[in-house]
């Protein structure tokens, strides 16, 4: 068994959705990004890849490369996948904290864990989404950015 542990933040501007665990969220701002700025599924992503010692999401999916314009997150979480199953590994458990001030995200975390069981090939139970504010402190707290943490179990698969 591996853990991995990943991370993201981006920033919070104008003229932008708001995506988070593949859930667009109402808010007058969204995170900018050269794909859609999934934070939270950008720190599963890195957690799965840095278990599997598979490098992270700016080696398999530069922002320098076009093909990845807009692209939506669960699409690469799923290609992510993919990468894992042909290494020999299976996702056993993951758990995700989203840190932001605003907007309140609990109302949206169901739909999320369905996303990314549905994403992943994963029954919701294998799937933690929380949130957390930081108290009006730092970057998140200011609503300057929204970040995320992400851990995964992986397992070997039975060769």
């Amino acid at each position: 068994m591996r853990i991995g542990h990943g991370y993201d933040v981006h920033r919070l501007v104008t003229g932008r959705k708001l995506i988070l665990g593949g859930v667009e969220i109402p808010h007058h701002l969204g995170l900018l990004g050269h794909s859609d700025a999934d934070v939270a599924t950008h720190a599963l992503m890195d957690a799965l890849l840095g278990a599997a010692a598979l490098g992270d999401i700016g080696q398999l999916f530069p922002d320098t490369d076009p093909a990845y314009l807009g692209a939506s997150s669960l699409d690469l979480l799923g290609r992510v996948m993919d990468r894992l199953a042909q290494a020999g590994w299976r996702v056993e458990n993951v758990d995700l904290t989203i840190l932001a001030q605003r907007p309140k995200l609990k109302d949206y975390i169901p739909q999320m864990r369905q996303n990314y069981a549905r994403a992943m090939g994963l029954p919701v139970t294998a799937i933690s989404v929380k949130a957390t504010t930081e108290e009006g402190l730092g970057f998140t707290g200011t609503e300057q950015g929204i970040a995320a943490h992400g851990v995964a179990l992986l397992e070997a698969l039975a060769l």
